[in-house]
């Protein structure tokens, strides 16, 4: 009786598993998400409603917080952020401030070349370059339905001013620029 209600214990315990996992590798994504110009954050200081804020990262990549200024912000991440301002504030301001830091709006993605509707649009996790493609009203009748390119805000040195080759699957992340190049057939 024991070996059996643990057998279907193991069996529940594998389901569960399963469903979780893509949820966490979606907040994977997030977790290493590296902040820049056009992010929408949220920085909360447990009971303190002063210090508590919501900012858009400017041009310069910085915000601007109570008690600390002007905070450049732009490559960090959400952790890092949490950290530097907690680390601003105790002394003579706070005894042990407790910070949270969320995105509450990420910067747009861009879809340009051989779409519908081409232009900047609202990013959320798990978009995929076919995602994108839709939300962009689809493909045009000359586009190229296996030619794409992504352009990400960190190009690296020598990288092609195109950007990286994508397929259709491909994930796409906060400020990329997705072309989609026109067929020729």
């Amino acid at each position: 009786m024991i070996f059996i209600l643990r057998r279907h214990l193991l069996i529940l315990l594998l389901l569960l598993t399963a469903v979780a996992l893509p949820a966490l590798a979606e907040d994977s994504e997030v977790v290493g998400y590296m902040l820049n110009t056009g992010d929408h954050v949220q920085v909360t200081v447990f009971e303190e409603p002063d210090l508590s804020i919501d900012a858009v990262l400017d041009d310069t990549g910085a915000i601007s917080f109570p008690l600390l200024g002007e905070i450049m912000v732009r490559g960090l991440t959400l952790r890092e952020l949490e950290m530097s301002i907690t680390e601003g504030l105790p002394g003579r301001f706070l005894i042990n401030p407790q910070v949270n830091v969320s995105i509450k709006e990420y910067r747009p993605f861009f879809v340009r070349g051989e779409v519908v509707s081409p232009g900047g649009f609202p990013f959320k996790p798990g978009l995929t370059v076919e995602k994108a493609v839709s939300i962009a009203g689809g493909f045009t009748s000359r586009a190229s339905k296996s030619k794409f390119y992504i352009i990400s805000d960190d190009v690296g040195e020598g990288e092609d001013e195109k950007g990286k080759p994508a397929q259709l699957n491909s994930r796409i992340r906060p400020g990329d620029v997705i072309n989609i190049e026109q067929s020729f057939f």
